[in-house]
């Protein structure tokens, strides 16, 4: 059986019992079933996790995990495990915080106020390699190096005030999708049409708000509603 094929393994380290089981129940959802989590409660469980064999797909991890300090536990587990994507967990969504996680190698960023489709899908967009930003930080968060941006990103100054105009309502209800990380084949289902459509509605919009991926587009779009409601 080959990785791809084997259960993922998962790794919760959250020291609160009901929300670890609730991360749990979150991730086998997500790899229907076909999933191992290993929880921990505290730094060292954590780091000696790390340690054993197999290595893990996946990290949930609690920003206020007992032991750490500010974000010890996400550099150490980068030192370790490099190639794992880290999703931090935390109750606030405060943008300095969500900045820095991404500056410390996080590759996603989950409040734990998130509704559990929103989990879900963050999950799922962390394992396809790209990087989930919680919709409370949009508009107002600064993407890190190692996310999706170019150094042709446009700002919401750059771009005319009628790219959101320009959307046809079809393609707002794709962008309203995109902003909550749901995948295309989640759209297509979601608004009933096929998954190719899905894809050249996003393309349009790309070309629309003058970005070249998903997660500009959200921002982009964060931004302009935000300066056209003032």
């Amino acid at each position: 059986m080959t990785r791809s094929m084997s259960k993922k393994r998962i790794l919760i380290a959250d020291d609160h019992p009901l929300f670890q089981e609730a991360l749990k129940g979150v991730a086998l959802d997500v790899f229907s079933h076909n999933a191992e989590c290993v929880g921990t409660i505290n730094v060292t469980e954590t780091l000696e996790a790390l340690n054993r064999e197999p290595a893990f797909d996946l990290i949930l991890l609690d920003l206020n995990l007992p032991g750490a300090e500010g974000f010890s536990c996400l550099i150490s587990i980068r030192a370790r495990a490099p190639s794992v994507p880290v999703v931090m967990v935390s109750s606030t969504d405060h943008m300095d915080v969500v900045r820095e996680s991404f500056s410390y190698g996080a590759m996603g960023y989950l409040p734990k106020s998130s509704s559990q489709d929103v989990m879900k899908n963050a999950i799922r967009l962390v394992m396809s390699g790209s990087t989930y930003i919680p919709t409370e930080a949009l508009g107002r968060f600064a993407l890190p190096p190692h996310a999706e941006k170019t150094a042709e990103t446009q700002t919401a100054e750059d771009m005319t005030e009628g790219g959101i105009s320009a959307l046809t309502p079809r393609q707002l209800g794709v962008l309203n999708l995109l902003a909550e990380g749901k995948a295309n084949k989640i759209i297509a289902y979601e608004l009933g049409i096929s998954e190719i459509t899905v894809k050249a509605h996003v393309s349009a919009i790309l070309r629309k708000l003058g970005v070249s991926n998903r997660l500009q587009a959200v921002i982009a779009a964060k931004k302009l509603m935000g300066h056209n409601s003032k």
